[in-house]
């Protein structure tokens, strides 16, 4: 497949997304009842991309960009830890703040690593799965569907691994994020509908994966 000035800017928009959302989610924020990280905004977006490049391109074309984010947020995270061993300048006073903020981030994206892999791989199988067994009907229903289990894993496995241990951890904290970001990818629909409706005319390209290989650690074919 030739790739499009399209297809690198939907890549270029989920990477940055997930990229971000390393650096806010380390703050917690209050929402009436509900209790989240920050990057609870950018995360649904991300899955939202997600969605976009399965339904559009096929589970191929989605496992190599995942990949893709996660090497990124390696690289991104080494270079973290470098300029944090790195010795400050004497007249620098803001190392503790950026050991604070941002020393944390090997943790954090630890656990947003596993849960990114888990959550982004089962919520694109899940659409691909769909859309061959509703013969691309409904886009609606595996866009909703993909993302309740997709983000059931990823929200799980994230809140987990970032926050089990700290003072505010609460499991309802699990339940509200995972809740917010099904709830996002709903209202979002229409936006989703119209960008792929977009990508299918301009790319003239409708992928349906019925004899893909769904191996998530397969990035050659």
């Amino acid at each position: 497949m030739n790739v499009s000035h399209r297809f690198v800017i939907i890549v270029a928009i989920f990477v940055t997304c997930f990229l971000t959302a390393n650096i806010v989610g380390v703050k917690v924020v209050s929402l009436g009842p509900f209790i989240l990280p920050a990057a609870v905004v950018l995360f649904p977006l991300s899955y939202i991309i997600g969605d976009i490049l399965t339904e559009v391109y096929g589970y191929r074309q989605a496992r190599r960009v995942i990949w893709l984010g996660f090497a990124c947020n390696l690289i991104f995270v080494i270079i973290v830890w470098v300029g944090q061993v790195l010795p400050p300048a004497p007249n620098w006073e803001w190392q503790e703040a950026y050991q604070s903020i941002l020393g944390y981030t090997p943790r954090l994206l630890a656990a947003s690593f596993c849960g990114y892999l888990a959550g982004e791989f089962a919520n694109s199988f899940v659409l691909a799965k769909m859309k061959v067994l509703t013969r691309g009907r409904w886009l609606w229903s595996r866009t909703i569907g993909s993302t309740i289990v997709g983000q059931g894993l990823d929200t799980l496995i994230f809140i987990t691994g970032a926050y089990f241990g700290a003072p505010f951890f609460v499991p309802i904290m699990i339940l509200h994020h995972w809740l917010a970001k099904v709830l996002f990818e709903a209202v979002a629909t229409p936006f989703t509908y119209a960008v792929v409706n977009f990508l299918k005319r301009k790319e003239a390209i409708d992928t349906y994966d019925y004899k893909t290989n769904f191996n998530p650690f397969r990035v050659s074919d």
